[in-house]
């Protein structure tokens, strides 16, 4: 039986590269900077912030390896990859295969609801960012009501602590995501003879 020739493709292109490994610098910054008092944590939950609203404009408009027409499955074909794969045989796809299809959705919206926490968090705390002017509003009626303003920094102290519990949760949910997609791209990248971190950093993969 002859071997099957393999050429180089490109499949990623720059823009998803950048987004790819600056969303994994901006995150892992993100997260070890939560408890330090500075704005290294701010600064890089922007940058996350940003890079989702570039990835899901470029998932509409982009390339066509990067637009999630390309890689958002139904949920049969999905599980039928996951058993395929189980069983050591499962089809081969240029792009994302539907499981890490399924990933990369999870991980956007997962990511949504960590910054818009930390944005309601930092609002509640310093009255600044996007979300502060509903809070200043808020602020503003309560104080003419000068008995209850008791009552409301309770209440305000009982918010804040809800939105930091959400910030946190839903961080750690992040970073149970992402060891699951590196198990993924470990295990693709076995079952399919290809070395996936390389094509993330290249942009090309090898294809029969």
């Amino acid at each position: 039986m002859k071997n099957k020739m393999k050429r180089e493709i490109r499949v990623w292109d720059p823009l998803v590269r950048i987004f790819h490994w600056g969303l994994v610098l901006a995150f892992g910054i993100a997260y070890f900077s939560g408890d330090e008092e500075n704005n290294l944590h701010l600064v890089a939950g922007y940058v996350v912030f940003g890079l989702i609203g570039f990835r899901i404009l470029w998932g509409l408009i982009g390339t066509r390896f990067a637009r999630f027409s390309n890689f958002v499955y139904s949920p049969a074909s999905v599980i039928k990859y996951i058993k395929d794969s189980v069983a050591g045989r499962p089809k081969h796809y240029i792009g994302h295969n539907p499981a890490g299809g399924v990933m990369i959705i999870a991980l956007l919206l997962s990511l949504v609801g960590v910054t818009y926490s930390g944005l309601k968090v930092y609002a509640i705390e310093e009255g600044a960012g996007p979300l502060a002017q509903q809070n200043t509003e808020i602020s503003f009626i309560k104080s003419a009501y000068a008995d209850s303003d008791k009552h409301g920094k309770n209440e305000e102290h009982e918010e804040e602590e809800f939105w930091e519990e959400i910030h946190e949760a839903s961080a750690n949910f992040v970073l149970f995501l992402v060891i699951l997609h590196i198990a993924g791209v470990f295990i693709a990248g076995r079952l399919h003879d290809e070395n996936l971190v390389k094509g993330m950093i290249t942009g090309k993969k090898r294809v029969e």
